[in-house]
């Protein structure tokens, strides 16, 4: 690894007043008496960002995979355009498939007329995606392009294995957060269990110089991610940004460091833990500027997100701890987890 963090050292975004810290999954790996620390500091920092960087990974996801990962993702968007349409996306429901320059846009709202108003404010997004959700889910085939060539195999090869092992994080990081909530190691396994999660992978293709319109165009608009936790893997180009925290206003950037997943708290969490955990507002736009990219223009930028949620049967209510007595009671109703996301991705298309 690149970096050997602590559970209690961090890392800033880009000031002081956002710590970002930097917390090894390794410990969590361990017996259930040498975790409470790092749960503890999981717990505080989904309170308090909403970020972290996740170090001390690679003994579920090699270096070498992600390296590969990002390799077939690349030579996928590469494609001729009409190979890519042939696997076009088609529904929430089922949420899986190739999507063109355009066609959504990630923001905060929640009906389809919030989104086109955030559409018109901002344009399209520039950016082309493919989602892959869990295998065998009835009606709700992946649209892998195994039948196109050798090529489509080794992709859905190579993206069936890594679905796996980010799944396999995902039931780390909950049992980590059950525990730093007081409610026990196995708590959520019965949640994550199936693996109802997608795999996005994004390009974000170059921008010619002045693309971005002086900031008004932006390659990912602000939004909180739906589910319950978002793994991201991004390369060196930057341009990730989150909200500041406390209701002052801006944006803060989160700088890529070699080494370690992004990994934020999405709406649903926040939903279960009563308002415990915060879902934080957050935006991909033009990168830091490097050398002539100002007259040039500015190189894509690939990233891979992982979007873990409930078992889309489970029914998500305020957890155990988080709302009785002087708590002040329930702040949201009760939800079904497939129906929530649905509702939510279908007002982005």
């Amino acid at each position: 690894m690149a970096l050997a963090a602590t559970a209690s050292s961090s890392a800033p975004a880009s000031e002081a007043e956002l710590p970002i810290p930097l917390i090894s999954l390794e410990p969590l790996l361990g017996p259930y008496s040498d975790t409470y620390p790092t749960a503890d500091a999981l717990l505080s920092a989904f309170q308090t960002s909403g970020f972290i960087y996740l170090t001390d990974y690679t003994a579920i996801i090699p270096p070498a995979l992600l390296h590969s990962v990002f390799g077939q993702s690349a030579r996928f968007f590469s494609r001729p355009q009409n190979q890519k349409d042939d696997l076009a996306w088609t529904t929430a429901r089922a949420n899986r498939g190739y999507t063109g320059m355009g066609r959504e846009k990630v923001s905060n709202g929640v009906t389809k007329e919030e989104v086109a108003k955030d559409r018109a404010a901002g344009g399209e997004d520039l950016k082309e995606s493919f989602e892959i959700g869990r295998e065998g889910e009835d009606g709700c085939a992946n649209h892998w392009p195994d039948r196109l060539d050798k090529e489509g195999a080794t992709f859905k090869m190579m993206m069936m294995t890594f679905f796996g092992r980010c799944m396999e994080v995902h039931a780390v990081l909950m049992r980590g957060i059950a525990l730093g909530m007081g409610l026990g190691p196995g708590y959520f396994d019965d949640f994550v269990r199936r693996g109802d999660n997608t795999l996005r992978l994004l390009h974000y293709p170059a921008v010619p110089a002045g693309g971005f319109e002086g900031g008004k165009r932006v390659r990912a608009g602000a939004h909180s991610d739906f589910g319950s936790l978002t793994l991201l893997f991004q390369d060196q180009r930057g341009g990730l940004q989150v909200e500041r925290p406390g209701g002052k206003g801006g944006w803060l950037d989160v700088k890529p460091i070699e080494g370690t997943i992004v990994v934020n708290a999405g709406d649903l969490l926040a939903r279960w833990s009563n308002g415990l955990i915060k879902s934080t507002l957050h935006r991909v736009i033009q990168p830091p500027i490097k050398g002539r990219e100002a007259e040039e223009g500015h190189p894509p930028r690939y990233s891979v997100a992982y979007f873990c949620n409930p078992d889309f049967d489970k029914w998500i209510e305020a957890l155990p701890g988080t709302w009785e007595g002087e708590k002040g009671g329930k702040k949201y109703e009760g939800i079904n987890s497939g129906d929530y996301l649905v509702q939510r991705l279908s007002a982005t298309y």
